[in-house]
């Protein structure tokens, strides 16, 4: 194993786990987070999703949301000639597009909720378009992550495979 093949494989480690934090965040919105604001009032859900999309802004959930986008183009990049580089590049095309839905619709729709006024409005314009548009992104994401996954294996195939073999067999 050369030290070029080691930082492939830990790119592509790395990547695979901020893409599976990303999906983990989007699919928890999906499932816990917007169902149970979906049992609040106008006001509280206008207040506790101008809050989220306030604290989300951060840099450690910055790092895995851009940073799942740009190891995993790393990743297709390195990995470019290998055998399962196809798998590499339908998890960036996955993320990508998952990406691109965040910043076409999600984020817009936050901007929307950030205006002033009536909450009952605000939510109606707000909430069943962000939810089906979180769903989407959180598919993708997952997705991506079962893609990079199948890239760790067929890279760990190739690493086994390439191992010398010491004079015991061992």
């Amino acid at each position: 194993m050369t030290r070029n093949d080691t930082i492939a494989g830990t790119v592509l480690g790395a990547a695979t786990v901020a893409t599976a934090l990303i999906a983990g965040a989007f699919y928890i919105f999906a499932c816990a987070v917007m169902p149970a604001l979906a049992r609040s009032d106008d006001r509280v859900f206008v207040d506790v999703m101008r809050d989220i999309n306030d604290v989300i802004q951060n840099p450690v959930f910055l790092l895995g949301f851009l940073g799942a986008l740009a190891l995993t183009g790393v990743s297709a990049w390195q990995l470019r000639e290998r055998p399962y580089r196809w798998w590499v590049w339908g998890a960036l095309v996955a993320y990508g597009l998952a990406f691109l839905v965040t910043v076409a619709f999600n984020i817009p729709l936050n901007n929307g909720l950030a205006k002033t006024g009536a909450p009952g409005a605000l939510r109606e314009e707000f909430e069943d378009p962000w939810v089906a548009w979180n769903v989407v992104r959180a598919v993708l994401s997952t997705v991506a992550v079962g893609c990079l996954g199948r890239a760790l294996v067929g890279y760990g195939r190739a690493q086994r495979r390439s191992a010398p073999i010491s004079p015991s067999g061992v």
